[in-house]
């Protein structure tokens, strides 16, 4: 029987032809997801282009629905501001012209609040309890905030605000650097930056003040007080708020300080004020003599 072997023998034309095949789908390929990438990087590109004027259209009702939501949270709680509190202070927010420089005294049920609030701005807190502000510190990256010592208390307001008028003209002046206060109700141991801000806008909400024991406001009325006669830069003004602006330390050193006739709404408990820059040759705050007096010693 035959054997019959055969061999099967490839041309050198044809292996080229598949190779060139090979290659040029694989080129093909490789061509194709280049164009495509491209393509979705330069969409990419024209979005992120156009993405501010879109953002800026919705920014809009973010202070807004905050606004909402908090005053619907506090309207059966106690110990919160009231919805009309809380308009007035964040009307005042928003009437800033690119951002606010907040400085809140107090950490409250409305802290996060006021931040979001004025999200393109500066918001510091300043606090007696270091506690608090570590934890707000650990929660929230972005927050900023600061404990103050406070070495008053309620039962001594009306000590204090005869040693402030007897040193109204030195250490208690209005215009002043109060990192070398000895103004009693001065708070001159804050971070030395936080002396040099242009605050627009002060909200005193703390310390404690419902206890004869208590720190009272009497240092953060005064020291706002002071900022807002010594701003340097910026606009000339600036809003004071003061909460429970109904009880006796609070009004009548307010009165004293910020002044009555500087008083341009009275919401609930909340009194606000309108402040200009003074020059530093100024020895009184107020334009008219302000004889209130505590009550109590």
């Amino acid at each position: 029987m035959k054997n019959s072997t055969k061999l099967i023998l490839f041309h050198p034309s044809i292996q080229k032809q598949v190779t060139t095949s090979h290659r040029l789908f694989l080129l093909f390929f490789i061509s194709f997801f280049t164009f495509a990438f491209l393509l979705a990087l330069n969409n990419a590109r024209d979005s992120s282009t156009t993405a501010p004027s879109t953002s800026t259209a919705t920014q809009n009702p973010f202070p807004d629905a905050l606004l909402h939501y908090a005053a619907a949270a506090s309207s059966n709680t106690t110990g919160r501001m009231s919805p009309a509190e809380l308009n007035s202070i964040a009307a005042v927010i928003g009437r800033c012209s690119r951002s606010c420089n907040l400085l809140v005294f107090g950490l409250t049920h409305e802290t996060l609040l006021w931040g979001s609030l004025n999200y393109n701005g500066k918001t510091v807190f300043l606090d007696e309890s270091e506690f608090l502000v570590s934890r707000m510190e650990v929660k929230y990256p972005q927050f900023e905030g600061y404990e103050v010592q406070y070495t008053t208390k309620v039962s001594d307001m009306s000590d204090l605000l005869a040693s402030a008028r007897e040193q109204i003209r030195t250490e208690c002046r209005p215009v002043q650097n109060l990192l070398f206060s000895d103004c009693k109700l001065a708070l001159n141991d804050l971070p030395n930056h936080l002396y040099d801000v242009g605050w627009d806008v002060i909200l005193v909400d703390g310390p404690r003040g419902y206890l004869p024991t208590a720190p009272g406001r009497m240092s953060s009325i005064f020291t706002a007080a002071v900022l807002a006669r010594s701003k340097r830069g910026g606009c000339s003004t600036t809003h004071v708020f003061v909460h429970d602006y109904n009880r006796e330390a609070e009004r009548i050193y307010s009165d004293e300080f910020l002044c009555r006739e500087n008083l341009v709404e009275s919401v609930d408990l909340l009194g606000h004020f309108v402040l200009e820059r003074m020059e530093a040759n100024r020895s009184g705050f107020c334009s008219k003599p302000t004889v209130s007096n505590p009550k109590s010693s």
